[in-house]
């Protein structure tokens, strides 16, 4: 398992916690829940009718017993959760009727189990799309105070023969498809506030195809203003941008165009300037660097909500389970 983990589990250990996952029926949330359910420092929670949880994992031989198994169609406090909802989509104008049929979808049930405290966190995406899971996040948990937008980062674990992990961050892959400079200032903060969980120092880089310059246009500007506000706003966090990637991560690339290799040369936190650079980017790493990414983690919510990458395995939703549940131990 990845840098971080060992220090996540130990922070469970200390404050165990439940987790939701809303389909509880998928073979590789379930080999994760079995998995979880040797440890004591991480409960699943399953959503789905009880019989058909169970026998799925009969029959791909997965051992849940301890797990907690919560059907939308006849949950005891479903009545409370219904007029929870309406309350918080009450200027949406929605009635107890229509809230009954959002509810019935496990997407919107698991984050509303968040919502009333019953879990601390929420996993899901296994077959839901990204969307599906951000959507009822924001409409039910909400941003943070001060923030104001939802971003992701991925972490790209990468082993060494020397035994210690090359560990780096990359936001935002996933979520915001054109940010603007506050919105790129925002996902800087959140991106290296999550690479310290990971044991991260973060040195930040706003990637560009210009350094300091070299190139012209509004793309270049945009991730240029981006980055003197985010020197301002992050005072302690080491920045450099705009910048070509190459520089970053070289420090001889660095030192020929004359920029202050403390911080270009060394950077091991990357701001991409669109989602099309980001996805592409951590992808060109995962599978031609040989790094195994962990993501999108989202940042920005009131409570921990992941989503899975809809082709994942089960050692992957484990893993998640781990550094979205640890996550709310910030809440503490």
């Amino acid at each position: 398992m990845a840098y971080g983990f060992g220090s996540m589990i130990e922070k469970l250990k200390k404050s165990p916690k439940k987790i939701v996952f809303t389909e509880g029926t998928d073979g590789r949330i379930l080999e994760a829940s079995s998995r979880l359910l040797a440890s004591n420092y991480l409960k699943p929670v399953l959503v789905g009718n009880v019989d058909e949880i169970e026998k799925a994992a009969e029959e791909a031989g997965f051992n849940i017993r301890g797990a907690e198994i919560i059907d939308p169609e006849n949950w005891d406090r479903f009545d409370e959760m219904v007029d929870l909802f309406c309350e918080l989509r009450k200027s949406k104008g929605v009635t107890p009727e229509q809230a009954r049929k959002t509810l019935k979808a496990s997407n919107y049930f698991g984050t509303m189990l968040v919502k009333m405290g019953v879990a601390d966190a929420l996993l899901g995406g296994a077959t839901y799309s990204t969307a599906d899971t951000v959507r009822p996040a924001l409409q039910l948990i909400k941003t943070k105070p001060g923030n104001n937008i939802v971003s992701s980062c991925f972490i790209l674990v990468r082993p060494s023969a020397s035994g210690e992990d090359e560990v780096i961050a990359m936001g935002d892959c996933a979520i915001n498809i054109h940010p603007s400079e506050d919105d790129l200032v925002e996902i800087a903060g959140e991106t290296a506030k999550c690479a310290r969980h990971f044991g991260i120092d973060p040195k930040v880089a706003f990637l560009s195809y210009s350094t300091a310059g070299s190139g012209k246009g509004e793309d270049v500007d945009k991730v240029r203003n981006a980055t003197a506000k985010a020197k301002e706003k992050y005072p302690d966090v080491p920045m450099v941008g705009e910048i070509q990637f190459d520089a970053a991560v070289s420090p001889r690339v660095a030192a020929t165009k004359h920029l202050d290799t403390n911080v270009a040369g060394h950077c091991n936190t990357f701001i991409f300037p669109d989602i099309n650079a980001g996805n592409v980017g951590y992808k060109i790493a995962q599978r031609l660097g040989n790094f195994d990414a962990y993501g999108p983690i989202l940042l920005g919510l009131n409570a921990p909500i992941n989503d899975l990458s809809r082709g994942c395995n089960g050692l992957e939703v484990y893993s998640m389970s781990i550094i979205t549940a640890a996550l709310a131990c910030d809440n503490d």
